[in-house]
């Protein structure tokens, strides 16, 4: 599909800003993240989640993260139910109460590779599955994914957003694992394709030159020219964003609104927050240069989407 029409329909999932909205109708996102060594990467993930529109973000991150991320920003919600000395099962039904009120979660924005807070996790995906969640997983999630890819495997609700270092690994981990036979690598749409097929036909964001959205059967290219300087963090603000486009999706399920095939929404929302994301950094870097940093960010994600 052109791109022009993809970002078309794109826009057409946007949750409109009526009189008559009560809070959270414009879209409630859970960030599920955030350890001891890192505290900046849910909060990129939050507030970028709310700086492209919607109403509410719930971030869920370890005790040990809780009281530096609440000093960032009194718009933050913020709940310390990644707790390894807790009961599972006891953080199983706090995600289960939780997840009721969510459009959407975002998995991985600084959860580190600690294995309880990866089994944490992955029972958080189970508990947003058993919701039926738009799911985002990035960073951290996917390494859980790449050890255990059934965790996502068939949920053609979850976006994957692997950098070309973490694409790699996954494509490793379906062969090694034998979910495919083999990933052919000369073609990147193909092997996108391959990758998504491989996972039950979850679809794949990847991240590089241009972004690469792929299921199955169909491939999307969001080549909107980005900034050049390389800092860390980018990546969650893609995360936010798309956690906030696919609670926008829900909405737009919710609304009765059925031009756009469910099945389709994945790769819509997608790429309306590479889009986005793309277009923030541009702008910051056309402003910062060489100094940008991804805080110097926050600010232009309203000025990329009015553009």
């Amino acid at each position: 599909m052109a791109q022009r029409s993809l970002l078309q329909q794109a826009k057409a999932i946007i949750s409109p800003l009526l009189p008559e909205f009560h809070k959270g109708q414009a879209g409630r996102v859970g960030i599920l993240g955030g350890s001891r060594e890192y505290t900046g990467a849910p909060f990129y993930a939050s507030v970028s989640s709310m700086r492209l529109g919607c109403d509410m973000s719930f971030t869920f991150c370890s005790p040990e993260a809780a009281p530096a991320l609440k000093t960032y920003s009194p718009d933050l919600i913020v709940q310390p139910l990644l707790d390894p000395e807790e009961d599972v099962e006891e953080v199983r039904k706090a995600f289960r109460g939780t997840f009721e009120r969510l459009h959407s979660l975002v998995v991985g924005p600084g959860l580190g590779r600690d294995p309880k807070l990866q089994n944490l996790a992955r029972v958080a995906i189970e508990e947003a599955r058993a919701a039926e969640l738009y799911l985002v997983v990035d960073a951290d999630g996917l390494w859980l994914v790449q050890n255990d890819p059934k965790t996502v495997q068939g949920y053609k609700r979850a976006v994957l957003t692997p950098n070309v270092v973490e694409f790699g690994r996954l494509c490793d981990a379906m062969v090694r694992l034998w979910l495919t036979q083999n990933i052919d690598r000369k073609d990147p749409n193909k092997t996108a394709q391959l990758l998504s097929e491989a996972l039950g036909g979850v679809t794949i964001l990847e991240k590089g030159g241009v972004d690469r959205i792929a299921t199955p059967t169909e491939v999307a290219i969001s080549d909107i020219e980005g900034g050049l300087k390389r800092c860390g963090g980018q990546g969650d603000l893609l995360s936010g964003t798309l956690g906030t486009f696919l609670a926008w999706a829900q909405r737009y399920k919710e609304r009765g609104l059925t031009e756009i095939p469910e099945e389709r929404l994945t790769l819509v929302a997608a790429y309306g927050a590479s889009s986005v994301t793309r277009m923030t950094s541009h702008i910051g870097f056309e402003r910062m240069g060489r100094s940008m940093l991804t805080h110097d960010l926050l600010a232009d994600i309203g000025t990329a989407y009015d553009r």
